[in-house]
């Protein structure tokens, strides 16, 4: 039986998995995100165990994809400072002289949702991740959508709730998309964890506002058969609803859209499309190695 290996390295924390041909997760474990000599230590660790045919790798970014680039494998400008310009790819192969796939956290989990969730069957996903980060992940006909970089959704602009005066989270944009929706704007905004809010606060209307921009604007952009909203802030029960209204009432019946049940939607893998989507592409990487 072949066994793959699946790093998901979140900003929070890393997520590392072993699966089998299945995709059946048979051992996952987790560790604090602190440094690179810290958590790469106990990931090395954790892989030594295994005799595996390839492992997936989906990074918080920035990242170096670019397989012609003397920087590819590298984690490059992330905010987190001791991770800025790491050469995660090449420290794995240190230690793992085996094929490795490489692409971001929100990527490997549109790959997952692809192959074994709400975009099964489908050609052409997009994966949101809304959390104490915003990212997206798209793939047209199994492929990412690239170009001279991966895309960085999460910060698209949006327009500003006309009752939102919370002048956004973000250290480089302030009032893009993650600086009014993802978990510390929430908490910015109201002085309490997301988790905490009542299910009626009026702060998950301004939410829903700025996460129906999203969809909006990926519709227009990029026309998905399913765009699949995960991530912390989406487990509020609420939510979901809210947003297809609102994304109905900025649409406004120009494009036509699969039934929204159906168009936007939570993950069928629930907390699992990232390490599924690195499992997948370790099998996928593997095959053509």
């Amino acid at each position: 039986m072949k066994l793959y290996g699946s790093i998901e390295a979140g900003g929070t924390k890393f997520v590392c998995a072993v699966g089998d041909e299945e995709l059946t997760i048979l051992e996952r474990v987790s560790f604090p995100t602190t440094t690179p000599e810290e958590t790469m230590a106990q990931v090395i660790a954790f892989f030594q165990q295994y005799e595996l045919a390839a492992i997936g790798i989906g990074s918080f970014g920035p990242i170096d994809v670019h397989r012609d680039s003397p920087t590819y494998g590298y984690i490059t400008s992330t905010p987190k400072l001791a991770w800025q310009n790491y050469d995660f790819v090449g420290t794995m192969k240190q230690h793992f002289p085996l094929p490795l796939a490489w692409t971001t956290d929100v990527n490997a989990a549109a790959y997952g949702e692809y192959v074994a969730g709400a975009g099964v069957g489908r050609t052409s996903v997009v994966y949101y991740t809304i959390g104490t980060g915003v990212g997206g992940g798209a793939l047209q006909e199994g492929r990412f959508v690239e170009g001279f970089s991966h895309p960085e959704m999460g910060h698209m602009l949006v327009r500003r709730h006309p009752e939102d005066t919370f002048a956004g989270s973000c250290p480089f944009h302030h009032d893009c998309l993650e600086g009014m929706a993802a978990g510390p704007a929430l908490e910015g905004r109201s002085g309490t964890k997301g988790q905490d809010l009542a299910a009626d606060d009026p702060i998950w209307a301004m939410e829903a506002y700025y996460i129906a921009q999203c969809c909006y604007n990926t519709t227009l952009m990029l026309a998905p058969d399913v765009i699949v909203l995960g991530g912390g802030v989406m487990k509020q029960p609420q939510l979901l609803p809210m947003i297809r209204t609102a994304f109905s009432e900025l649409l406004q019946g120009y494009v036509k859209t699969p039934p929204l049940e159906q168009y936007l939607v939570a993950p069928a893998l629930a907390d699992n499309p990232g390490t599924i989507g690195c499992l997948a592409l370790a099998r996928e990487t593997a095959l053509h190695s």
